[in-house]
């Protein structure tokens, strides 16, 4: 089968080109038992004594490909992580693609094929799936939707209702890594850099600790970054978060192109990091078992939940508190 070099309306008209294009790059890199392109639904199998959990997202990343990752495994990646912080295990996938006319068949194989890898990581399987084309100058050269499926034991206790005052705050890494790495590969602003996504998913950080009762509440910190999570949790729980400057793990490389161009990292998107808040007595087990696993040296304990008035309260490295503000501009459009 030789597909054309470049897609086109014929590709998401229901014909010959359309099943062309879904054998030659969606069924032979995402194949797996549980996938069957000739029916219209899924069977799936859960464990019946589990929760089922289910989340949707899209993706419409611009470059499609960037350092450290694509919007392939980036979809992946990101469905995975909104399962695994709300305790889950990750099982399933459906995946919707949505390309845009002109399209270069070889970048879709590509992608497709990170996806697939992607997936393949995090032990997920892609069950179900549907394609579109749109006509040039309509999108953005391929958009993704994915919901996800997973299951966790019964009564999960996460949640920021079971924070506490006192609690510690953890993050498993530095921050902003995926919100330079993608900024650099648009290369509008004449910076090279070595910075790559943290794009991965996120489960050897949280299946272990999913059914601790120490820990409180996870979240990944994807569009607005670690400040946005911090002011969740501050206006949920109405107490103040204080986070430490010193503390936070940033980059030096991203931290000097932040200095260069205006922007905070802690507002930068993350792709594959875990914010945790824990008790206090479980911080530096937790911490301990996160730095044993690969991309957990740099995890630390950055802050602690205060009596307050649900602000966020940064400490800065001279020894000053400074408010950080909601988000209201998005610096990085279109980075996830």
């Amino acid at each position: 089968m030789t597909l054309d070099r470049h897609i086109t309306l014929a590709h998401g008209n229901g014909g010959r080109f359309m099943h062309d294009l879904i054998d030659g790059i969606f069924a032979r890199h995402l194949a797996n038992p549980s996938l069957n392109v000739t029916l219209d639904a899924a069977p799936l199998c859960p464990i019946p004594s589990m929760e089922t959990l289910i989340t949707t997202d899209g993706f419409t990343v611009k470059p499609l490909e960037f350092p450290g990752g694509d919007i392939g495994s980036l979809a992946v990646n990101g469905t995975v992580n909104d399962l695994a912080v709300s305790g889950a295990e990750p099982r399933y996938l459906t995946l919707s693609a949505i390309s845009e006319e002109g399209l270069e068949t070889e970048q879709l194989d590509r992608i497709v094929q990170s996806l697939a890898e992607a997936a393949r990581k995090a032990c997920v399987q892609v069950v179900a799936g549907d394609t579109k084309v749109v006509p040039r100058g309509e999108g953005g050269g391929l958009y993704l939707v994915t919901t996800g499926v997973g299951q966790r034991a019964p009564g999960c206790g996460l949640g920021i209702a079971a924070i506490r005052k006192n609690d510690v705050i953890l993050v498993s890494g530095p921050v902003g890594d995926h919100g330079i790495a993608v900024m650099l590969a648009r290369g509008e602003f004449e910076l090279t850099g070595t910075v790559s996504s943290d794009c991965a998913a996120v489960t050897p950080f949280t299946l272990p600790i999913a059914t601790n009762p120490a820990v409180r509440f996870m979240r990944d910190p994807t569009r607005g970054g670690l400040a946005t999570v911090a002011h969740e949790i501050a206006q949920a729980t109405l107490m103040d978060v204080h986070l430490s400057e010193l503390r936070i793990p940033v980059r030096d490389t991203v931290r000097s192109v932040c200095e260069i161009l205006g922007y905070d990292p802690y507002y930068l998107a993350c792709e594959g990091r875990v914010v945790a808040v824990v008790a206090a007595d479980a911080a530096e087990g937790i911490l301990a078992a996160w730095r044993a696993l690969p991309g957990g040296v740099d995890a630390c304990a950055i802050g602690r939940l205060r009596k307050g008035q649900g602000r966020v309260i940064l400490k800065t490295a001279i020894g000053g508190h400074r408010l950080l503000d909601e988000l209201e501009d998005d610096p990085l459009p279109r980075i996830c």
